[in-house]
């Protein structure tokens, strides 16, 4: 099942994180994000501010649906989605869902703009 079909679910603080090796096989799927130091990252580029933050609201909603919450930075039109799981210090599935999630959203945004 893709990413984006799944949905996150509860994490139990001592899980192990996702192996670098099953993380790295997970990002084929989201190719646009980048691991980090415990985490995947993503930057996202837009016309200005305001569609920024109509982004940025975007990510809150489904960060709340999925339960699931990113580091979120915003510079005037770029923004940096970080996203990690405490519970587990690393990352898991959930962090690959939401960011197949978040990419999802981010096509959607651009399809409206350029109509």
């Amino acid at each position: 099942m893709k990413l984006s079909e799944q949905k996150s679910k509860p994490i139990v603080k001592g899980t192990a994180p996702l192996p670098k090796s099953e993380a790295e096989e997970l990002l084929r799927e989201i190719p646009e994000w980048s691991l980090a130091e415990g985490a995947i990252v993503r930057q996202f580029r837009f016309r200005d501010f305001r569609q920024a933050m109509v982004f940025v609201n975007t990510v809150a909603a489904i960060a709340n649906e999925q339960d699931h919450h990113p580091d979120i930075f915003i510079s005037y039109n770029k923004v940096l989605v970080n996203l990690s799981t405490h519970a587990v210090n690393g990352l898991s599935l959930n962090d690959f869902i939401v960011a197949a999630w978040i990419d999802l959203a981010e096509e959607d945004l651009h399809r409206e703009q350029a109509a």
